[in-house]
């Protein structure tokens, strides 16, 4: 498998990003860690099993490293949207955005987001605030233009996570978004249905905390290999569950409601099946 180590010749300055993983102000439950846990690998076993989920992360991690790899020499377009389609929460929002500002202005902000300067969070935000502001001043553009910042937020996530899967953890809004007081963290934690608020920051020390909890969890069950992997998949697995628990969701109507468990993972983590014509699903109009 690839892993990606280097930067592009024409990259900016390398920084070596180590996130010092927070102790979380709230406990998470190892229980209910087992029963995510257990409901994926029976949920996998009605798909084929487990290793092929595995096998469909390290394909998309190959493909976002390979591109990365060329970012030094600038990418098309063509090449952002071949991204975009592997990352169900951004796909339908994020493209004319980045057709608005044109590819050598989006190849620079990933070069910035993946190898610049600051801090990791400020270089993700810095990846959203160059997202085009909303068209006019009424209640519908505003609105809009910040749905397109939310899901550059989740493009930004996959970006540094696909990247370099063992390196960072995944930080999209699904695993946890403070200002929605929503995610699979939430699943996690013993009571959190009564809770008014759970002060879980939306940093990379907090994401970085949980992730090393989970990797724990997952040692005790005697896995080693493919760790980061496996964390994923017990994050969309406890999502999915809660998802299915309400008869309303963020993700809305395109997330399947009709669908079956083991094929919302796959779609929450952007390895469901292409469409069957070989078209992307990208939308390419606001």
């Amino acid at each position: 498998m690839l892993w990606f180590r280097k930067r592009p010749e024409a990259a900016l300055p390398a920084v070596t990003d180590q996130i010092a993983p927070a102790e979380l102000p709230v406990a998470l439950d190892r229980g209910l860690f087992k029963q995510h846990f257990a409901k994926l690998l029976e949920n996998a076993a009605q798909d084929g099993g487990i290793e092929g989920y595995l096998a469909a992360l390290g394909a998309k991690h190959h493909a976002y490293a390979a591109l990365i790899e060329r970012s030094g020499g600038g990418l098309t377009l063509d090449d952002f949207e071949s991204l975009l389609d592997l990352v169900f929460t951004a796909r339908r929002r994020v493209f004319p955005a980045l057709g608005a500002l044109g590819a050598a202005q989006v190849t620079a902000r990933v070069s910035e987001l993946l190898w610049g300067n600051a801090p990791l969070a400020q270089r993700m935000q810095g990846f959203i605030d160059a997202m085009p502001g909303a068209a006019g001043m009424d209640r519908d553009s505003i609105r809009a233009a910040a749905k397109v910042r939310r899901a550059a937020w989740d493009f930004a996530a996959e970006l540094v996570h696909f990247g370099d899967p063992e390196k960072y953890p995944l930080m999209s809004r699904w695993v946890w978004d403070q200002g929605t007081q929503s995610g699979a963290l939430r699943e996690f934690i013993r009571g959190s249905d009564g809770a008014m608020e759970i002060a879980i920051a939306n940093s990379p020390e907090s994401f970085e905390g949980a992730r090393k909890w989970l990797a724990e969890q997952i040692a005790e069950e005697g896995i080693y290999r493919d760790v980061h992997f496996w964390i994923d998949l017990v994050q969309a697995q406890a999502y999915t569950t809660y998802f299915r628990s309400v008869t309303e969701g963020g993700l809305g109507a395109d997330f399947g409601r009709g669908t079956p468990a083991h094929e919302q993972v796959k779609k929450l983590l952007g390895i469901d099946p292409p469409r069957a014509d070989g078209r992307r699903r990208v939308k390419k109009t606001a």
